[in-house]
């Protein structure tokens, strides 16, 4: 690894190799010469197997391969699941484990309700999986917690119940349900859960521009890039990116901006409430599971997809590639309407991927410029931002007779407890901001680092804009 480089998981640091390698083919112009030495390269004949030899090691690192060049074409799903990778961890639900005392209170089988509790000749209780109904009941009154609710990693990441054990046992996802946040990707502790990547479209993308000669490439960076890049200066991340072959970098949170200001206006003039529109995650979550409120979304795009239509309006030709955490943002801009504003999607730990595969040294570049967007653009990268900058929003527009009354979801279980209230009218509030991840987008499945000092390196980042108002950084768009 190099110098600096930091991931919060081995599964991650094996994902960032293989994107890192299939980068460096696809550079060179000989991937489809050498993609069947990639397993090879990152799984050596002298390194131990970390399965049950290192012929299995390998087959997982080309299917993780496949996803690194576009995965399977089949299946429209962003996250999609390697088989030969998935532990099958055992069947979930409720177990009694060890710590049963074989108790005289026998409370467990008191409470419930379907006779799915026995007891052998000691007295300790065992649960029939085939009446049992997960309700839990038996777990809460039980002296010594000795009921558990044992969950697959990626089953308890997903709160929206769109992952399950198929018939295989391995991970299955339901299409049907997934809002292609990525959680399970970054929870699941094999790596079995993988997010397609279009890193190949960005190079070619790149490629073709001839440096910039033919067409223009821009970058649009979301806000949360803000402490991503431990082992660099954000402005050496950015001289870093033009390096790429970008042209230049511009603020997504410039988009932030501009979705606040339209936003408080279309609120105001809203005779119920409104949704954000910035996560398409959320977005997706309401269209499947609260259809009778899609009409309640805001009209705005998203922040990334607004800036790249501003700047396709002024270059029909440029092309524009979003980066940022946002695994949903490679769903969202195959949408038809977004599609023709942003020409490629890249995370960060993809990002981290292509820099190393040109051997690029961070260290010893100078800072690029990145001075676009207001505080309140930057910090719509953390849970309460957007509602917060929606607020500037109404009073620089003086909109001084709207009582503003926001609700910020941190998480998806957050939105779903207000999109039920919402749903039947008692939701206390007239603008929901929804966040599927944890922490905003700072908690976002292709972030390289989900730590709790992202928060503050966000609102440091804010604070540096040199704009202070939203007014001040639309301005130069007119």
């Amino acid at each position: 690894m190099k110098p600096g480089r930091k991931f919060d998981t081995k599964v991650q640091y094996t994902k960032y190799k293989v994107l890192r390698e299939v980068a460096r083919e696809a550079w060179n112009g000989t991937l489809l010469q050498n993609i069947y030495d990639i397993p090879k390269r990152i799984v050596p004949d002298n390194e131990p197997p970390s399965r049950c030899c290192i012929y299995k090691d390998r087959a997982i690192v080309a299917q993780r391969v496949k996803a690194a060049v576009g995965g399977d074409s089949t299946n429209p799903n962003v996250i999609q699941v390697i088989e030969i990778a998935c532990d099958e961890c055992p069947v979930s639900g409720y177990e009694v484990t060890e710590t049963c005392r074989g108790c005289l209170a026998h409370r467990c089988e008191d409470v419930c309700k379907f006779n799915a509790l026995t007891f052998d000749e000691h007295q300790k209780a065992h649960i029939d999986k085939s009446k049992c109904k997960n309700c839990g009941a038996c777990s809460k009154v039980c002296p010594y917690t000795a009921i558990i609710n044992r969950k697959r990693p990626c089953e308890n990441a997903c709160k929206i119940k769109a992952i399950h054990s198929g018939e295989n046992k391995a991970a299955h996802i339901d299409n049907d349900r997934c809002i292609e946040c990525g959680a399970c990707v970054y929870q699941c502790p094999f790596g079995a859960v993988v997010d397609k990547s279009f890193m190949l479209n960005v190079i070619d993308i790149l490629k073709k521009s001839e440096n910039n000669t033919a067409y223009k490439v821009y970058a649009v960076a979301a806000p949360s890039i803000a402490g991503q890049f431990s082992y660099a200066r954000l402005g050496q991340i950015i001289t870093a990116i033009e390096k790429l072959g970008f042209y230049h970098t511009v603020e997504a949170a410039l988009g932030a901006d501009m979705v606040a200001y339209s936003e408080a206006k279309e609120l105001s003039e809203c005779d119920s409430f409104l949704t954000s529109s910035c996560c398409p995650a959320f977005k997706k979550y309401i269209q499947n599971d609260f259809p009778q409120l899609a009409g309640h979304i805001s009209h705005n795009l998203s922040p990334a997809a607004a800036i790249a239509k501003y700047m396709k309006e002024r270059e029909p030709d440029c092309r524009v590639v979003f980066i940022g955490p946002c695994t949903a943002k490679k769903a969202e801009f195959m949408h038809e309407e977004e599609r023709r504003y942003v020409d490629g999607v890249l995370t960060f730990e993809e990002l981290q991927a292509l820099i190393d595969s040109r051997d690029i040294d961070v260290s010893a570049l100078p800072d690029g410029i990145l001075d676009n967007a207001s505080y309140f653009g930057r910090i719509f990268a953390r849970s309460g931002g957007l509602a917060d900058a929606v607020r500037q929003a109404l009073k620089e527009q003086d909109i001084t007779d709207f009582d503003y009354k926001p609700v910020s979801c941190n998480g998806i279980e957050e939105c779903k407890v207000a999109l039920m209230r919402a749903s039947k009218n008692l939701l206390p509030a007239n603008f929901i901001e929804g966040m599927a991840c944890t922490g905003g987008c700072i908690g976002g499945a292709g972030c390289l680092t989900h730590e709790e000092k992202n928060v503050k390196d966000v609102d440091r980042y804010g604070e540096e804009a040199l704009e202070k108002t939203i007014s001040e950084a639309i301005a130069v768009l007119k």
